[in-house]
């Protein structure tokens, strides 16, 4: 495997790996955000901020 095509590997391999990321912290999130931060064209960090909705009394 050449130089170019193991670095392209490596870049689908974090690709997959940052859905699946996002994936797990969309599961159950029924109201809130998700926030990526990318830095050199990859995710280093993803932030979920979820909204808890009371009812009134």
């Amino acid at each position: 495997m050449t130089e170019s095509s193991n670095a392209r590997g490596d870049s689908e391999n974090h690709l997959e790996e940052s859905i699946a990321s996002v994936r797990e912290a969309l599961t159950g999130l029924r109201y809130g955000n998700v926030s990526l931060t990318v830095h050199e064209g990859r995710v280093v960090q993803i932030d979920v901020t979820e909204k808890r909705r009371l009812k009134p009394n």
